[in-house]
């Protein structure tokens, strides 16, 4: 449906939000597995594949962050299609800066076309004030005014109204949200970040990644792979002559978020004291944290 209606049809940002919901909601069972208690006499009943018996903080921790993503994504498609058709004009402001909040901000100013920053706002559909919005949507836009650049043509449009923040950054909150949400389904406190983020794997796929002890190399490796990308199409369109396009600006900017989701969840849902001790977190490959003290020389 949103695919239909905003400029530059996201279907790749539609399309690829489906499939990790479809593949989060079909492994979400492992973490529902018994455990096996190393015996060879059989399974502990009820017990997590990390050794313990819930994971209310990974639930907890996955869904605000989930909700509160997935609201403000929400509200950047709902904003403009709810207010008057052509209340909010072509934009053009800097990342990290207040430019529409009245008549006298800078980005109402007039701006050299050819500049490097900005433009001729009158020239664009006129001045522009979120402050003289309805306050929900106010927020909003000025949340995008905040946190954007808002340029136009990087930027889609519904009802004729420019959303409140660029493709790149409706990629980064998809992201977000659907790997706050793969989290949600499949992730389990393991004591360290690096153990909590690879929990969302089957134990027997990585298991040869705790033999060889590369859990660390394991996790960056996939970070670099959500976030380089994004770096790379930004900071080449930033230092040369190429111009990315919205496309890749979304499948870019959700790779990254969905890593940043999904390793954020898992940082807050690390939490040792759940735990009696090291050695009772449960890992791949038969696998034992142990806390080591090493004297003064």
């Amino acid at each position: 449906m949103i695919g239909g209606l905003v400029e530059d049809s996201p279907i790749v940002l539609v399309a690829g939000s489906m499939v990790v919901t479809v593949c989060a909601l079909k492994g979400s069972s492992v973490v529902k597995d018994t455990l096996k208690d190393g015996s060879g006499s059989g399974f502990i009943p009820d017990a997590l594949k990390n050794g313990r018996l819930d994971r209310d903080r990974e639930i907890k921790i996955s869904s605000i962050l989930a909700g509160v993503s997935g609201l403000l994504l929400l509200m950047f498609f709902v904003s403009p299609l709810m207010l008057h058709e052509g209340t909010v004009p072509e934009l053009s402001g800097r990342a990290n800066t207040i430019d529409y909040m009245n008549e006298g901000s800078w980005g109402n100013d007039e701006h050299p076309e050819d500049g490097r920053l900005g433009h001729n706002q009158s020239a664009h559909g006129g001045y522009f004030s979120w402050s003289e919005l309805n306050p929900v949507f106010g927020f909003v836009y000025a949340f995008g005014d905040i946190n954007c650049h808002q340029k136009h043509d990087r930027s889609w449009a519904l009802n004729d109204n420019q959303m409140p923040v660029c493709t790149r950054d409706i990629g980064i909150f998809s992201g977000f949200f659907m790997g706050c949400l793969f989290f949600r389904l499949r992730g389990l406190n393991r004591w360290t970040v690096r153990d909590s983020f690879l929990s969302v794997f089957d134990d027997d796929s990585i298991e040869s990644v705790y033999l060889t002890d590369r859990r660390m190399r394991l996790m960056l490796l996939l970070l670099l792979l959500g976030i380089v990308p994004m770096a790379i199409d930004g900071f080449t369109q930033l230092l040369t002559d190429y111009e990315s396009t919205n496309g890749v600006r979304v499948i870019t900017g959700f790779m990254a978020g969905f890593v940043i989701g999904w390793f954020v969840c898992s940082a807050l849902s690390s939490k040792p004291d759940l735990f009696e001790s090291p050695s009772s977190v449960v890992l791949p490959a038969n696998s034992r944290l142990s806390l080591v003290d090493y004297p003064d020389e």
